[in-house]
């Protein structure tokens, strides 16, 4: 998400935010946040919200410190007002819904980290988006690089061949450097994945080429350890070139921090939400809204 589209996004969810002054704890309604969040059906977001509660049941919180359901008034096209469901969501409520919702929808994706973090500031927003997206393009790679293994184990490749497999297809990624040639430039332990200190474009790009690698394993009904690395080879090459073509050399990029020391922090950072998110006032007065169901 580029900053501009931050800018815009955090200014929504902004505008959005109420203050109860007495009980000086922040919330959101329900119904303001569904657009926000991607949803177009109150049905299905209110789903959502009861996944969420479930959440914070399981881990041991107050349900009713976090999520008040409320009633509200809506003007119906006809001029009269009918009843609808609504809920009061703190912070820590909001984060919950987010982290169940699609993390492949943009407006979940800044959700996540802005329910996150305390301050709303931009750049700490920024910030925590791009860690997370390196964070989920480095499980991908874990997933891809499993399936592989596990594929071509079928194929008649054991473990020590797919390690060989794997460092002949960084060679051609990273210009001519191995896996070992990479960790050596980037400062990585022997005793550490390459992959996590890679920037997330660099962690991108082996993805790509290990899912086109088990794409044509089973579309070609390639077997055995010289034709399976030739694949994955080519395939790498093929990344690294359209890379080239935008000016990318991936062996040049600089190293990322430890992604576990990325990983730690953000479950730390979780950890606090619910503390600082404050308790939900026993109630609040009640709102009109047009009806938009």
């Amino acid at each position: 998400m580029d900053k501009k589209r931050v800018a815009l996004t955090k200014q929504q969810f902004d505008s959005a935010v109420h203050n109860h002054e007495e009980a000086k704890v922040e919330y959101w309604f329900a119904r303001e946040l569904m657009p926000l969040l991607g949803y177009e059906r109150w049905e299905n977001f209110d789903k959502a919200i009861s996944r969420a509660m479930e959440s914070c049941g399981t881990s041991g919180i107050e349900v009713i410190n976090h999520f008040r359901e409320v009633t509200k008034m809506v003007s119906l096209g006809s001029g009269s007002k009918r009843s609808v469901k609504d809920y009061m969501l703190t912070r820590y409520a909001c984060y919950l819904i987010a982290q169940n919702g699609d993390p492949k929808k943009e407006e979940i994706a800044f959700a996540q980290s802005y329910f996150a973090l305390q301050t709303r500031k931009q750049e700490l927003i920024e910030e925590r988006i791009s860690l997370i997206e390196r964070t989920e393009a480095r499980g991908r790679l874990r997933e891809s690089e499993k399936k592989l293994s596990q594929n071509i184990y079928e194929r008649g490749v054991d473990d020590a061949g797919f390690g060989r497999i794997r460092s002949k297809g960084d060679r051609a990624l990273f210009g001519g450097y191995s896996t070992q040639e990479m960790k050596n430039r980037l400062g990585v332990k022997d005793s550490r994945p390459l992959a996590d200190f890679l920037p997330t474009l660099s962690i991108a790009a082996k993805n790509l080429a290990a899912e086109m690698t088990n794409y044509n394993v089973e579309e070609k009904d390639l077997y055995g350890e010289r034709d399976i690395t030739n694949e994955h080879v080519q395939n790498n090459s093929s990344v690294r070139e359209m890379l080239r073509k935008r000016g990318i050399q991936p062996e040049n990029l600089p190293p990322a921090e430890d992604i576990k020391k990325l990983e730690r922090r953000v479950k730390s950072q979780e950890k606090k939400i619910a503390a600082q998110s404050g308790k939900l006032p026993a109630s609040v007065e009640e709102g009109d809204e047009d009806d938009d169901e």
